[in-house]
């Protein structure tokens, strides 16, 4: 095994040696050295044990790392692993197979899993809420439950409707000691292929549907490096610290947890002036996608790369790792696994331009925007009559691939000067439209052509609708006027927690047409639908 080094050469740090932990994970014993290590780097990193997430270490906040510590549901990347000698760790790998299996198919039948990398530490959680007593009809403490993760894709509702479906089930499973995954049941009688199709459609992305990607099992980057493939994390000054292990990564790059700023930050741009019949601000808003950036390469290979199940609402189009995979495995000569933490995705990935805009009834306007490659294209799609003026502003890069990014904000504009919603044209093809119930409720109508599998479109349209109120209400990221990002930490995004999302129910309107996308239009529809029901504030969110 080679000395760590940094990609400038100098020699990286080595972790401190220690005495040796013994524990259980997923029934078997094992012996570890503890060298200041954290259960979820042991799992991963030492055992190869994949389907706890590294979503946000070592914040503790994402919940994608949650396993079981006799029982209960613990988080990983913040439990040191000596807190865990002696002691009985289950992953979602080490449930009861016909318990795993249940779990997995619900998850599937209700289109709860979308990327699947939140999904295994959701059903850790939840199935530690059933096995404490927790029945099929408590909302309470399935909302409890689910507070302490974040599913970026689904918008809460489908995991919702899996506990539903779960918990009956499991009440009548026979533990059955082999230890093979059963893909019948719930999943049966579905062509799932047509189902990663529609998926691949919204996402943007190739993407798997089926019991397995509940459990893990999507195939992203990072669970299929090679286990001598060295690790390289971003050195905060260009380049690459590289390393036999994560920990001894980010350990030579000086990594240090985020944090979440106590500094209120508002819109960044003023609005123009004119006599308008309607205005809108918005700030710096984080895709928030919950698998941080990440890829390898073979030397002489082409890498594997961050969009492997899923699309990260476009967050990843331009990420910098899979070629910095190639070139640092070219330069050593071995595999290289290059992760981006949460800081550095928060930091260095694009977010949504922020705008200040005026707008009269006619369509008429001035939309001032973030200087963005493309974003004037991207408005003239929902509103060709408004002039776009760039501005030079600093802060971290932006990007017109974020879901919608130009066009939604135009679309919002003109329909606060009109007073109208109506039905919103998705540039992927589709048609949809979104009303809020007086008591909040959500109904969306959307047209997508050939729908391929209606789980999964239901699925992502409730995930657009979450996506669209939680941008109009809370989300928000504080960036200073000199261009610094001051909120670091998951929890800090602003995103619509699971007990205040609202029912949504979904109308598939049926049609011999060919399957095109169409929650880009969801996602535009809800926000506009949230905004409007608001008074068309000028300043987003709105807080309410």
């Amino acid at each position: 095994m080679t000395d760590p080094t940094r990609s400038d050469g100098a020699p990286a740090v080595r972790g401190p040696s220690a005495e040796r932990i013994q524990l259980e994970v997923d029934g078997t014993q094992v012996e570890l050295a503890d060298e200041g290590i954290t259960l979820l780097e042991a799992l991963r990193d030492r055992l190869g044990v994949r389907s706890p997430k590294d979503g946000c270490s070592p914040q503790g906040q994402c919940g994608c790392c949650t396993v079981l510590v006799d029982g209960a549901p613990r988080v990983a990347c913040v439990t040191p692993l000596r807190r865990v000698r002696g002691r009985a760790v289950t992953t979602v790998d080490g449930l009861a197979p016909e318990v795993r299996s249940t779990w997995a198919e619900a998850f599937t039948a209700t289109g709860a899993s979308q990327c699947g990398f939140c999904t295994p530490g959701i059903i850790c959680r939840l199935e530690g809420a059933r096995t404490k007593g927790a029945g099929a009809d408590d909302r309470v403490a399935v909302d409890r439950a689910l507070a302490a993760h974040l599913c970026r894709c689904t918008g809460w509702q489908p995991i919702r409707d899996a506990w539903d479906v779960a918990v009956p089930a499991l009440s009548e499973v026979q533990v059955d000691p082999a230890p093979a995954l059963r893909t019948g049941g719930a999943a049966s009688g579905r062509d799932l292929d047509a189902a990663a199709r529609r998926a691949a459609l919204e996402g943007g992305a190739p993407q798997q549907v089926g019991p397995e990607v509940a459990l893990g099992q999507g195939g992203f980057a990072d669970d299929t490096a090679p286990d001598d493939a060295l690790v390289a994390v971003p050195d905060g000054a260009g380049g690459w610290a590289v390393a036999e292990t994560l920990a001894r990564a980010r350990a030579a790059a000086g990594k240090v947890q985020g944090r979440r700023t106590t500094v209120e930050t508002g819109p960044p741009l003023e609005l123009p002036t004119g006599d308008w019949d309607a205005t809108l601000r918005t700030r710096w808003v984080e895709p928030a996608y919950l698998e941080p950036d990440a890829a390898w390469c073979r030397p002489g290979a082409d890498p594997v790369g961050p969009l492997r199940n899923g699309g990260a609402f476009g967050g990843k189009r331009t990420s910098p790792v899979a070629a910095a995979a190639r070139e640092l495995a070219d330069r050593h000569g071995r595999p290289v696994r290059v992760l981006l933490a949460r800081e550095d995705v928060v930091r260095l990935g694009p977010k949504r331009p922020p705008v200040a805009g005026g707008a009269r009834a006619d369509g008429t306007g001035v939309l001032r925007v973030a200087a963005t490659p493309g974003v004037a294209a991207a408005v003239s799609v929902a509103a060709p009559g408004l002039r776009v003026e760039e501005v030079a502003l600093p802060g971290p890069p932006t990007s017109t691939d974020p879901r919608a990014a130009g066009w939604a904000e135009a679309h919002l504009l003109l329909a606060g000067a009109t007073g109208r919603q109506g039905p919103v044209a998705d540039p992927g093809g589709g048609r949809a439209e979104v009303t809020l119930d007086d008591d909040g409720a959500v109904h969306v109508r959307v047209e997508a052509g050939d729908p391929l599998d209606e789980v999964v479109l239901r699925s992502y349209c409730i995930g657009a609708v979450h996506q669209g109120l939680s941008w109009v209400r809370s989300e928000g990221l504080a960036v200073t006027p000199d261009g610094v990002v001051e909120d670091l930490t998951i929890r800090s995004f602003g995103i619509l927690r699971a007990a205040d999302m609202p029912p949504v129910t979904v109308e598939v309107v049926p049609t011999d047409a060919p399957a095109v996308r169409a929650t880009d239009a969801v996602f535009v529809a809800a926000a506009t639908a949230a905004w409007l029901a608001a008074g068309a504030p000028p300043d987003l969110p709105t807080g309410g």
